[in-house]
């Protein structure tokens, strides 16, 4: 499966962008989409992911402000993220599962300015 990432940039404090990942199979197939994120000299940590069965979970520091979705006829799920904060700047990368193996995005920078 091969995931490209798409939407970063560059938006002031309080501002919205919206995260695409784009699957390169129908993603009824995988059984976890997701996000994670990694800032500068952290470690990657969970944004939001979406379960098969319909569970979703957000990180508790993106909880009320991201919103995860998807578009099953373009095997696309997107992030949208609002009144983003400095502290999200970081590169999002895309994720998914299908059986025993896991998938990454290549990454899309977000940055956040005051």
């Amino acid at each position: 499966v091969q995931l490209q990432a798409s939407g970063g940039g560059l938006v002031q404090a309080g501002g919205s962008l919206r995260l695409s990942c784009e699957a390169s199979r129908t993603i009824f197939s995988l059984n976890v989409r997701g996000w994670y994120r990694q800032a500068p000299g952290k470690q990657r940590e969970l944004v939001a992911v979406m379960i098969s069965g319909g569970n979703i979970n957000y990180g508790d520091s993106v909880k009320g402000r991201f919103t995860i979705s998807r578009d099953i006829r373009r095997n696309t799920w997107f992030l949208q993220m609002n009144s983003l904060k400095p502290e999200d700047t970081a590169v999002y990368y895309c994720y998914a599962v299908r059986g025993p193996s896991d998938y990454w995005g290549q990454g899309t920078q977000v940055t956040v300015s005051s």
